[in-house]
């Protein structure tokens, strides 16, 4: 037996990576470019920078992307930028235009929604976020880079890393769900991943954080809502995403469409400003969502294009996307409503990302045909995505270790549903330009995985919407002939992502129905669930032997799913996000606080369901293997330290089965009594460690004072003499227990 000693960082985030964080800075050496630039520039001519304007959908691909009237706005200099216009000759022609027939060669700078996947897509963020694995999700978004910035893509809107603790709200599929520790983590490896070593590389682009801030606490899981909740909660629970990835080197961020405490971000000065630049020491530029300074007219901030627009600038906001209320600015600045300083520190942030990016070098960044063939949907691009896919599942259930299956056994195989054969939906939301004519289905990667004797069948059984059942006859007869069943149900990619808020949770359509027809066929039958959020599925897990959630895993879906199903890959994934008894119990999350009085089965008047037990269905963290693992006591370095002292927290984990495997060891921590309200547990730090079978490793954490501190009454950050329980375990309900005790 191999007892080995895994050193871990103090904290998640500084967990060896494939490059180093580069935090975003200027030069005095740019600065003065910028002042020079600055001097000759009209009040137009600055206004032109701020103003970002949109592509033709209708056009593209196989088209240009390119408006009729885009070549005079670069030829007169009144855009900064353009999105949605891409691919390598068209960025290059309009490119031109702006570099050589104009007075001040202000290079444009060309953003797309470069999710997870430019041609090559990974799996969604939150399957991603699944695989509590940095690196690969950092090495997505290296791949995705890739292929964006040989087609003339220099900023993608991404990473998306709100919070979201209600799964009805359809853009939880774009973040890294309900945890600020994990969701920190994940926004750092993307900006990595993103912008790599060096901005100034042309296989990079620049990362957006978004949407700043809370866009994921909209009331009723609505998308676009309000947002109302205290500072301390924004600070504990939201922000820590956005500033983990302003840390690791994002040189742009986007405001969001909600309001926080009656103020609309686009015209949030305090948040994009005073916490942003000055508090965060944020050196990029800040853009808008799309029209989100017009929508503050129906916000009623102001009347008028000008006046939520003078409201915008003074906030902060440096760049209007398609709003056109920069437009007005060279005659507010005429007039005195709006300070020219300010003008010129926006169009100076701009200016500032466009430099560093090396455009003022290479307006171009190297962008061609030849290195489109070369990268975009390559063969090592498909691998990656393949593997990241297959970290991203969670194994649910697995009774009478019915999985893996045996794929020189399996003689007869029944795949059933309405995702079976389907390759557009793998694509999930935000795909990009993903095709579904890249994917491979469920079914073709179990064709290519199973022996070449086995007969695999296919059933479609129902629609994913519709009412009718008269496709559940052949589906049940295919079971019952069946050695096995894979039945795959879930959401389409339309109803998850933005503007695809659900009110119920269920399987749509007749889809339930058909999994309880199917399993009282009596056959060992295997869900596999394909979606963008957390669905109610207690009773796919009664019904079924056993369930995987497999997302929407991208191009590489159906050949991942079989590696999983046929144990090639043994899964290792945990949930990002707490899975609901009910649409009842949401927002619901593992790190709530216990009230005054807390959850008790057996005392009616506390804080229950009298319908429904209050614990989820399934918990954060939550994910088996097909080998399993022990935990030992958690063993501390010191019972007693100051405020200023770290505490070693030390476990013994061992793979108890006969199976390689890998384990995300996750460490809680309580602050047990305080002046403030403390949540039950908080995620403090993870490490997904691979083990042999029978192998031992003793994982070790560090908890800095950082980890113990909280705000005060008065909104410090402090740490309060008192106990501490810590937590260690497989998920945040099945955790070894310790305690420590800060003292004066």
């Amino acid at each position: 037996m191999n007892n080995t000693l895994i050193l871990l960082a103090a904290c998640f985030l500084l967990l060896p990576s494939h490059s180093l964080a580069q935090r975003f800075t200027t030069s005095p050496a740019i600065e003065r470019k910028i002042d020079s630039l600055l001097a000759l520039m009209t009040p137009e001519e600055k206004a032109g920078q701020l103003n970002q304007y949109s592509g033709d959908f209708a056009t593209g691909p196989g088209g240009n992307f390119l408006r009729s009237d885009h070549a005079d706005m670069a030829r007169s200099e009144k855009v900064g930028s353009f999105l949605n216009v891409l691919g390598s000759d068209v960025v290059r022609r309009i490119q031109h235009i702006a570099v050589e027939e104009t007075r001040l060669h202000i290079p444009l700078i060309f953003g797309y929604d470069v999710i997870h996947g430019y041609r090559t897509t990974f799996p969604i963020p939150l399957a991603e976020a699944s695989s509590w694995d940095p690196r690969a999700v950092e090495l997505s978004a290296r791949v995705e880079a890739r292929e964006a910035s040989a087609s003339g893509v220099q900023w993608t809107f991404s990473p998306m890393v709100d919070i979201a603790r209600d799964p009805r709200w359809g853009r939880i599929a774009e973040g890294s769900g309900e945890d600020p520790v994990l969701g920190s983590a994940m926004a750092a490896a993307r900006v990595r991943g993103y912008q790599g070593t060096s901005l100034s590389d042309p296989t990079t682009v620049v990362a957006c954080v978004k949407h700043f801030a809370a866009y994921g606490a909209g009331e009723g899981g609505r998308d676009y809502n309000t947002v109302d909740m205290s500072e301390r909660t924004l600070r504990e629970v939201y922000l820590p995403p956005y500033k983990a990835a302003v840390d690791a080197g994002a040189g742009t961020v986007m405001c969001s469409f909600n309001e926080i405490a009656g103020v609309p971000s686009s015209v949030n000065r305090w948040l994009l400003t005073d916490v942003l630049k000055k508090e965060w020491s944020f050196e990029g530029f800040v853009v808008s969502d799309w029209g989100s300074i017009r929508e503050c007219i129906n916000h009623r901030i102001a009347p008028t294009s000008d006046g939520v627009g003078r409201a915008a600038m003074h906030a902060g906001l440096d760049m209007d996307m398609e709003s056109n209320a920069y437009l007005g600015l060279p005659r507010l600045i005429a007039s005195g409503t709006v300070p020219l300083s300010e003008v010129d520190e926006s169009v100076r942030r701009v200016l500032r990302v466009k430099y560093a990016l090396g455009l003022f070098d290479d307006p171009y960044r190297g962008c061609s045909a030849e290195r489109e063939k070369k990268e975009i949907l390559s063969a090592e691009n498909r691998a990656a995505a393949r593997d990241v896919a297959r970290k991203s599942m969670v194994l649910l259930k697995n009774d009478n270790a019915v999985l893996p299956l045996d794929a020189a056994k399996a003689a007869s195989i029944a795949v059933i549903g309405p995702f079976g054969n389907d390759k557009e939906n793998m694509l999930g939301t935000w795909s990009s330009l993903g095709a579904g004519s890249t994917v491979v289905s469920i079914m073709e990667g179990l064709k290519t995985a199973a022996s070449p004797k086995s007969r695999i069948t296919y059933v479609k059984g129902c629609d994913i919407e519709g009412t009718t059942t008269d496709g559940f006859a052949g589906a049940i007869v295919a079971a019952q002939n069946a050695d096995v069943v894979i039945l795959v149900v879930g959401e389409s990619r339309g109803m998850t992502g933005e503007a695809s808020s659900r009110s119920q949770l269920d399987l749509p359509g007749v889809q339930a129905e058909l999994v309880r027809a199917v399993a009282a066929a009596g056959k060992p039958t295997v869900v596999v669930l394909v979606g963008g959020r957390p669905l109610v599925i207690g009773g796919i897990l009664h019904q079924a032997t056993a369930v995987i959630e497999a997302w929407h895993l991208g191009v590489e879906a159906g050949n991942a799913i079989a590696d999983v199903l046929f144990g090639t890959y043994n899964p290792g994934g945990k949930l990002p996000v707490t899975f609901p008894r009910s649409v009842g119990q949401v927002p619901i999350y593992y790190n709530y606080k216990s009230t005054g009085r807390p959850f008790n089965d057996s005392v009616h008047y506390t804080s229950r369901y009298f319908d429904l037990p209050s614990t989820p269905q399934l918990p954060f963290g939550f994910g088996l293997s097909y080998t399993t693992f022990s935990y030992g006591t958690p063993r501390l370095s010191v019972q007693k330290i100051t405020a200023n002292e770290n505490v070693v927290v030390s476990v013994d984990v061992e793979n108890t089965g006969t199976r390689k495997g890998e384990e995300v060891v996750q460490l809680y921590l309580r602050d047990d009594f305080a002046t403030v309200t403390r949540p039950v547990k908080e995620l403090k730090a993870f490490a997904k460690l691979e083990f042999m079978p029978k192998e031992k490793k003793t994982a070790e954490f560090t908890i800095t004072p950082e980890m113990m501190s909280m705000y005060d009454l008065s909104m410090k950050k402090v740490i309060e003499p008192g106990t501490f329980t810590v937590y260690v375990g497989t998920n945040s309900v099945d955790c070894r227990e310790a305690a420590f005790e800060v003292v004066q």
